[in-house]
């Protein structure tokens, strides 16, 4: 990471249609960084907004089409949460951490801590009639993988891929870029044994590549009307393998907040 980097430059891809269940994704993204005159080069990455991954899969469910248990009736009365909404809320979730009105922290079935199980409901209907919710990628890693090879086999250039998605912090107040799934970089970067300027050995230092990358990108993607669901970052360097967004996941013997 790094190798005597000095500049980045980020580029909003402009014109990426109103995605829709069935789409083809990659087909959509490759016409459209054509269309914008932009050139792929080896080393650059797309950051891609989950939004727009978990739209093409069709990963919407429909409220009125959830019967409510015992367990999300209950835990809706706690969070003051709409009972159908936390049924689909334990559908996604390997367990409840935390709750308090208004709020649910889980464990999700791809193993992130997040809110509500990262359930989205901003600018998700499409003119659709109903209360829809969409759900995250089935697979995230996979999913910027597959992008990543029809990029490749497109452009002819290494380029890698990040899926991102906006979520809060343990320690802080506010939202952030972070990184759900990867292809073509090492999403953490071990820094282990290397030697800081004075010469003193690294001995704790892990970073989380893909997560600043994706954080990088938000600013650009906004998270409210702007649009802007792909930003291509360019300047970046590692010589790390690659390392998929399961190696950020924190075990929970080593998690001091569960």
């Amino acid at each position: 990471m790094n190798d005597n980097m000095s500049s980045l430059r980020l580029n909003a891809i402009a014109g990426i249609p109103d995605i829709q269940p069935g789409d083809d994704l990659n087909t959509i993204l490759g016409e459209t960084i054509s269309a914008s005159g932009l050139t792929l080069l080896d080393g650059d990455v797309l950051v891609v907004s989950q939004k727009i991954v978990s739209k093409a899969q069709g990963r919407y469910v429909d409220l009125s089409d959830v019967t409510p248990s015992a367990e999300a009736q209950q835990l809706a009365l706690q969070t003051e949460k709409d009972p159908r909404l936390v049924e689909v809320v334990l559908s996604q979730s390997r367990a409840v951490l935390r709750s308090r009105p208004g709020l649910i922290i889980v464990e999700h079935k791809l193993g992130f801590v997040m809110a509500n199980a990262g359930l989205d409901q901003s600018n998700i209907n499409g003119g659709v009639v109903g209360e829809r919710v969409l759900l995250l990628p089935e697979d995230p890693d996979g999913s910027a993988a597959q992008l990543r090879d029809a990029l490749h086999a497109r452009f002819g250039v290494n380029i890698a891929v990040i899926i991102c998605d906006s979520v809060g912090r343990a320690w802080r107040n506010g939202v952030v870029g972070l990184a759900i799934g990867a292809a073509g970089l090492p999403s953490l970067v071990d820094l282990r044994g290397a030697p800081d300027r004075e010469g003193r050995y690294l001995m704790v230092t892990t970073v989380g590549f893909a997560d600043q990358i994706a954080s990088a990108a938000e600013l650009l993607m906004g998270e409210g009307a702007e649009g802007q669901p792909a930003v291509l970052v360019r300047g970046l360097r590692w010589s790390q393998d690659e390392l998929p967004v399961t190696a950020l996941l924190r075990g929970a013997d080593d998690d001091l907040f569960r």
